[in-house]
């Protein structure tokens, strides 16, 4: 009686688990092949754009004053007294400072804007994925863009990117 007590246990147990496993579903989805086909990442991407070519015409602009300066101290560099040569050096390896922090200053710049920018984009996407999951009954939803999973099981995952996809338009 008790091996066949056992037995019975170990039977619901398996059919637990078997009706457990087909509940259990998952959505996989590539992240970032949703965000650049997203029309808020086009514009957002365009406004960093613009404010890239503004930075870079000022950095340029930086860069042909300093090509003047130096033109300048070149032309005039056996002409001028000591003192006014040690100026004209220091005025040189200032501008080329200036140059250099003001290029540092701008990426840091872009860096920044590029996350505010973009962060109204992923949240829009983040809400659609949490939506889909939550609608379909994922437990959860696997990104795929970074190559780190292998294997999926067909029977308990599906490609979540349509419906995402449906969400957002």
């Amino acid at each position: 009686m008790r091996k066949l007590s056992l037995f019975f246990l170990l039977c619901l147990s398996l059919f637990s688990l078997q009706a457990l496993r087909a509940q259990v579903r998952y959505g996989y989805l590539h992240y970032d092949s949703l965000l650049v086909a997203m029309p808020e990442y086009i514009q957002a991407v365009d406004g960093l754009m613009g404010l890239k070519v503004q930075y870079e015409a000022e950095a340029e602009y930086n860069e042909m004053s300093f090509k003047r300066l130096f033109a300048e101290f070149l032309q005039g560099q056996k002409d001028f007294p000591q003192n006014i040569m040690l100026k004209r050096q220091r005025d040189l390896q200032d501008a080329m400072e200036r140059s250099i922090a003001y290029r540092h200053e701008a990426d840091s710049l872009l860096r920044v804007a590029e996350v505010e920018v973009m962060r109204p984009v992923r949240e829009k996407l983040d809400e659609a994925i949490l939506r889909v999951g939550r609608a379909r009954g994922y437990i959860f939803i696997v990104n795929l863009d970074n190559g780190s999973i292998p294997f999926l099981n067909d029977d308990v995952c599906e490609d979540a990117t349509p419906y995402v996809q449906e969400l957002l338009q």
